[in-house]
């Protein structure tokens, strides 16, 4: 995708920085065993969690609001739907992201003082939060959506951010899948109805131009 989309340059209003489920258990390698992920996606994972952070600290320097969408799992309420889709219905299945776990805890990248923290309980940001209750106060009038994995939770997140009117950017090098193959179709989805596919040095050029107010 072009820095000059004409989709891009027709953004208005304040942007935002949502990033999503950066946590031990989705994107430490030492915790993904029984995903088998390959040398080739590991290095990707590797990649894509350093542009996340480096795009947080884009953000941060340029004045852009930074969201942090985290899954937090209770032990104690088991997510039903999910046991289903794993193929149990004891509710004993192991759970990730466990609420006071090392799992749970972002990884290799920390939310600050004074950003926006929303917990969710499934897939979506949106679902069961306040994230477009916090998203309209803080008047954001577009969101770019950065986290793991783009066929599950980014998706889900972009996706409730495109029909509840908030315009979406997903940089294709700041999320990704445990396949390429997975990563590949997340984009296409994507890209067919919900969102741009940019990258991280095109959204960071968009964040800098509103700063020169070249877009309003």
């Amino acid at each position: 995708m072009s820095a000059a989309d004409p989709r891009l340059a027709a953004l208005r209003g304040r942007p935002a920085l949502v990033v999503v489920d950066v946590q031990r258990d989705f994107a430490d390698p030492s915790r993904l065993g029984e995903y088998g992920l390959s040398a080739e996606s590991t290095a990707e994972l590797d990649a894509v969690v350093g542009r996340i952070g480096d795009l947080v600290e884009r953000a941060r320097a340029l004045g852009v609001p930074v969201v942090w969408v985290e899954l937090a799992s209770d032990p104690a309420r088991p997510w039903r739907a999910s046991d289903w889709l794993r193929g149990t219905t004891t509710g004993e299945a192991e759970q990730p992201c466990v609420t006071g776990s090392q799992g749970a805890q972002w990884y290799r990248v920390t939310p600050t003082a004074g950003e926006v923290r929303v917990v969710k309980r499934g897939y979506s940001g949106f679902a069961g939060t306040d994230l477009a209750e916090r998203l309209t106060a803080a008047e954001v009038g577009w969101v770019t959506v950065v986290g793991l994995t783009s066929e599950c939770c980014v998706l889900a997140t972009a996706q409730d951010a495109m029909q509840l009117d908030w315009p979406v950017v997903v940089p294709a090098d700041a999320t990704t899948a445990y396949t390429p193959e997975l990563a590949a179709a997340a984009l296409q989805l994507l890209a067919a109805n919900i969102a741009v596919i940019a990258s991280a040095e095109h959204v960071t050029a968009l964040w800098r131009g509103l700063g020169r107010g070249e877009s309003r």
